[in-house]
């Protein structure tokens, strides 16, 4: 997965570029005390520039928090991955634990050394997707990093025999060496009453979405969907919030401009709108040097987004198939790069074998995307080309269930809104985005009302320079808020705030050797929650060089 223009000019110095590291040094290691730490597994003074050896893969992120019960751990694949060809196996639940697990941990261990772009991965068990992932690119004497995945919610999958089926697409050839050797985990934590460690609230039911066609149960009170969306696979559309439309002068088009929109229909009728995450995978911006020690935020772990659709729960209880479509706004016809695999979250009412109801309301504001060109001053060679984009979208439902423990209105309010402003050179020799997007949305049902509020930001630019010097300069931001009211007063408060900035440069068109490639990046991740025993995550990584120069922890 490579830039377009640019990494037309510069897709094989992107991989020469994986070649240069050596043995990677072990991953960061966690403070056990929870306080502020300095430097682990790294030197104390960074190289002048990028040399033949750097630190493992690893991010800022919180590790799962596991609780202090029985364990059982199960092995779900493992496998070399050298081409298209997935790894098909089986899983079976594990009887030490019992059937009620308090929580189930995924981890997933790869390693690869030589060559190699970065990749795209899932892992499905009886067809529902509990992974999507990406990998970092290696080098010559080889990588290892591990992804860390809080999977409880499907304990209706897991509860039973599945097939097992996981593809890491790769290509492997004389030039392309590395070979993605992963195996991944499942660790079951039972639940303990006595110890107060009950099993969780999770879904009854977990439907993947293999075909548009579906047929819920029909005492269904409660029903989530989860869309793992991602412009992926190389191309325009990895890349698609820096698209022009046709009038512009730019070598990925979209006639509708950069404004993407995920959205969810039910027999037809929009159901639901999010705004998709503009993941950045390690091969990204032409600059792979600022990826290789922290990647981007959400690169190994992809996170679905997740629509509530309950308001239609009483129309899907008619025990008749319904289509239940993804599709992304903004696309160009008939152009590829996005893949939406969805699950569906189904949670059933013990006291009835017939939930009914209605859908009481629905109301969609027309859908806002508006672009402006403005074309470079003629005869001005580092004159800028900018498109700047506004687009949004809002929409309320509405519905009504009557259930075993009596009527219950749930109303889901969402609303999204994308701002950019892109700027560019003839020849694209200077490419910059600065870019913001929000979703906000409110889940009311019966007393309770959930609020979460979403920001994501870009801002970055690459400059290939005098002496084909390549310059990357890149910030990106995942920031959410997330406050739950009953009767009106606030009983709980979560925010998170993932910020990574980063900043690398070397020389395009000549032997590895004489790149001199330098780079820093850092990332800092909070956490804070008002429930008690979530507290507060606090830590910062910084590298330089490929080096860890600061491993921090507060909180």
């Amino acid at each position: 997965m490579t830039r377009h223009r640019i990494t037309g000019l510069l897709g094989a110095l992107a991989l020469a570029a994986g070649t240069l590291a050596g043995a990677a040094g072990p991953a960061a290691a966690a403070d056990p005390t929870g306080r502020e730490s300095g430097v682990h597994g790294a030197a104390a003074e960074p190289p002048a520039e990028f040399g033949t050896d750097w630190h493992d893969p690893l991010t800022a992120a919180p590790p799962v928090a596991r609780p202090a019960t029985r364990s059982c751990e199960v092995t779900v694949a493992e496998a070399q991955f050298r081409d298209y060809t997935p790894y098909v196996g089986n899983y079976a639940p594990p009887a030490a634990c019992g059937g009620t697990w308090a929580k189930v941990v995924l981890r997933l261990d790869g390693k690869v050394k030589g060559r190699q772009y970065d990749r795209l991965g899932h892992l499905s068990l009886g067809g529902v997707e509990i992974l999507r992932t990406s990998t970092p690119e290696p080098s010559p004497d080889g990588i290892t990093w591990s992804v860390e995945k809080d999977v409880t919610r499907y304990r209706d999958t897991l509860s039973k025999p599945q097939p097992v089926e996981m593809l890491i697409g790769n290509f492997v050839d004389g030039t392309y060496t590395g070979v993605i050797d992963v195996k991944v985990t499942l660790t079951f934590y039972a639940a303990d009453r006595d110890r107060h460690v009950p099993a969780p609230d999770t879904p009854d039911r977990v439907l993947p979405l293999t075909t548009p066609s579906v047929t819920t149960p029909r005492n269904t009170e409660r029903l989530l969907a989860e869309v793992y969306a991602t412009g992926s696979g190389g191309g325009c559309e990895e890349y698609w919030y820096m698209t022009t439309p046709d009038a512009a002068p730019y070598s990925c088009k979209a006639a509708d401009g950069p404004y993407r929109e995920v959205r969810i229909s039910v027999d037809g009728q929009l159901a639901g709108i999010a705004a998709p995450f503009p993941t950045v995978w390690t091969g990204g911006w032409s600059n792979p040097f600022l990826w290789y020690v922290t990647p981007a935020p959400r690169a190994f772990d992809v996170q679905p987004v997740l629509y509530d659709l309950t308001p239609y729960a009483a129309l899907l209880n008619d025990g008749r198939p319904h289509r239940i479509e993804v599709s992304v706004a903004g696309v160009p016809a008939g152009q590829s790069g996005w893949s939406t695999p969805t699950n569906l979250l189904l949670w059933q009412d013990e006291g009835r074998a017939v939930v009914t109801g209605s859908l009481t309301r629905h109301e969609e504001g027309e859908p806002a995307n508006s672009t402006r060109w403005t074309p470079a001053a003629p005869g001005t060679p580092a004159a800028q080309h900018r498109l700047d984009t506004e687009g949004g979208h809002r929409l309320t439902v509405t519905g009504r269930l009557d259930t075993s423990h009596g009527r219950v209105t749930t109303t889901v309010t969402r609303a999204v809104r994308n701002t950019s402003a892109h700027r560019w050179t003839e020849g694209e020799n200077q490419d910059a985005l600065t870019a913001t997007w929000t979703d906000e949305e409110s889940v009311t049902r019966g007393s309770t009302t959930v609020r979460t509020a979403r920001t994501y930001t870009m801002d970055g630019e690459t400059t290939l320079g005098t002496g084909d010097r390549l310059r990357t300069v890149i910030a990106l931001g995942d920031r959410a808020e997330t406050s739950t009211l009953r009767g009106g007063r606030t009983v709980d408060r979560t925010r998170l705030d993932d910020r990574y900035t980063g900043d690398a440069s070397y020389t395009a068109n000549v032997p590895r050797e004489q790149r001199h490639a330098v780079g820093t990046s850092s990332e800092h991740y909070q956490l804070y929650g008002s429930e008690p025993g979530r507290g507060c995550y606090d830590r910062t990584l910084s590298t330089a060089q490929g080096t860890v120069t600061v491993d921090r922890r507060r909180c």
